[in-house]
């Protein structure tokens, strides 16, 4: 009986054996980088587009330097999300900055604004836009515009748009930003600064800045030659933001 039973398993184990001794067949990596990419495409939305759920960013078209500078970011631990850490902590910079690149080359259609109705008042409204758009020096806080460019679609190299965002996302940033839960390189410009602004300014100018529909064929533009801003802007993240010291004999 044992013997009979040998011999019918005996041809499974030669099968077993054998295949275990057939090399596995070489995972093949995409050439392509939209391929390579999917996995931020899964929550950043196809071509990196935006998620529609409001908290995953749109990626497409963005400046390259931000887009590396954020992924570092969340590998050096200044920003603080798990799954991105996880995410990017393996890959090498050179590879970080490769993705960067991409997203950074890709022009797609921004969506309309959303059209529901302001959740502040009018006045608050209102507030926003005075700060986007021209600040208060009074209080030290700089207008969007002064690093952002005057159409908020960002300044290359470094500084990203801020029309095309949903309120949430817009409003979580912000919020990060004044908690120490999102961090940059030092000086920390945006730290400095939204930690001089209280909620409502936050609410205010997030809400405005949502509401605004995106010029077409806007694109990140250099920053305006010859600008000198003040010392307040001075950005590790974005050194082509940083006042440049002036000439002896100049006032």
């Amino acid at each position: 009986m044992l013997q009979t039973l040998f011999r019918q398993t005996l041809p499974l184990w030669i099968v077993l054996l054998c295949a275990s001794a057939v090399p596995a067949a070489p995972i093949s990596t995409p050439e392509n980088m939209a391929e390579r990419v999917r996995a931020c495409t899964a929550c950043h939305g196809e071509q990196g587009r935006a998620a529609p759920d409001g908290y995953y960013p749109r990626l497409a078209g963005k400046p390259a330097g931000y887009l590396y500078h954020q992924l570092l970011n969340f590998a050096e631990g200044r920003r603080r999300y798990g799954s991105m850490a996880q995410l990017v902590q393996p890959l090498s910079d050179d590879y970080l900055l490769r993705m960067a690149q991409h997203f950074a080359s890709l022009d797609i259609p921004y969506p309309a604004p959303s059209r529901e109705a302001p959740r502040i008042s009018p006045q608050d409204l209102e507030r926003g836009r005075q700060l986007a758009v021209h600040g208060n020096p009074a209080r030290q806080l700089p207008a969007c515009t002064a690093c952002h460019g005057a159409a908020l679609m960002g300044t290359e190299p470094n500084v990203p748009a801020l029309l095309g965002l949903p309120l949430d996302y817009l409003t979580a940033q912000l919020g990060a930003w004044q908690t120490g839960e999102r961090r940059a390189h030092a000086p920390d410009c945006m730290a400095a600064i939204v930690r001089r602004m209280t909620p409502g300014d936050i609410i205010s100018v997030a809400s405005w800045l949502s509401m605004q529909p995106v010029p077409a064929a806007a694109h990140a533009r250099t920053l305006q030659q010859g600008l000198v801003l003040d010392d307040s802007l001075r950005c590790g993240s974005a050194p082509e933001l940083n006042p440049q010291p002036h000439k002896k004999g100049q006032p």
